[in-house]
């Protein structure tokens, strides 16, 4: 079997080990969520480095629904540039910069019912166990996304000496192994084809497809984002127009304003 056949198998045995010891942190996690958004609270998202990718994954996009604040901090998250201005020697850098985590958090309101879901897949770096830190000091529940395998074997970066396993009350695996790329290629010396960016999204969507079930058992169904395929093209633009208008309802609170 060639690379690319070799990698899907990979792909494939993450998603079988979250299905096989994910549930019941998924079941708790989306308890919390549905918590929150179901007393018009938010849960907030926050990345740095390609983790940004699993914010966005939340909110918004087709088969979504508001009450999920996405946080991106372009500074720790703008990889295309890559060298130069915005580069990621800069944004590697500023990660492990202390302090950086508390001044992002300080620009928002947190209301008591709100709760947090922080996403690393080291769950090392400075800023994103900061901002774990400071949810917990807030009073707030707070779930990583993070490869547990990586996460135990790395070294804390942050001056507390913890990492995200260490300070979040549910901890999702994405089930990737340590070093993240899982193919070897004979004659290549290093590992490519990472895993955790499979392993965030299934961990996502799963989440969020639990989350509206509960929200729907509560009855309070969310106002989702749904495709013109479902709905039709003319349902589908209204669908999106009240949906920016519930966000934006929440949002408000989260800059002080009711």
């Amino acid at each position: 079997m060639n690379a690319a056949g070799r990698y899907l198998q990979k792909a494939n045995a993450v998603i079988q080990q979250i299905i096989e010891t994910q549930m019941d942190a998924l079941e708790e996690a989306a308890s919390i969520c549905a918590h929150s958004i179901g007393n018009e609270s938010l849960v907030h998202l926050f990345a740095s480095g390609h983790s940004r990718i699993l914010v966005e994954e939340m909110f918004p996009r087709h088969g979504s629904f508001p009450g999920f604040h996405p946080m991106v901090e372009l500074s720790l998250t703008y990889h295309n540039v890559v060298v130069g201005s915005n580069g990621q020697r800069q944004a590697m850098y500023l990660e492990h910069v202390e302090g950086l985590g508390q001044m992002i958090l300080r620009n928002f309101v947190f209301r008591p019912n709100d709760s947090f879901i922080v996403f690393s897949n080291s769950g090392k770096t400075g800023v994103v166990v900061e901002v774990a830190l400071r949810a917990k000091e807030m009073g707030l529940p707070v779930i990583c996304v993070v490869s547990k395998e990586h996460c135990e074997y790395a070294s804390p970066r942050h001056s507390s000496g913890k990492k995200l396993i260490d300070v979040a009350d549910v901890v999702l695996d994405n089930c990737a192994p340590g070093g993240d790329a899982m193919v070897n290629i004979e004659g290549l010396d290093d590992p490519v084809g990472p895993g955790s960016t499979v392993g965030g999204a299934a961990i996502v969507n799963a989440l969020k497809s639990l989350v509206a079930e509960k929200l729907t058992a509560m009855g309070k169904p969310p106002i989702v984002l749904t495709s013109s395929y479902f709905i039709g093209s003319e349902a589908s633009e209204e669908r999106f127009d009240v949906c920016y208008d519930d966000y934006r309802r929440r949002m408000k609170k989260v800059f002080g304003k009711d």
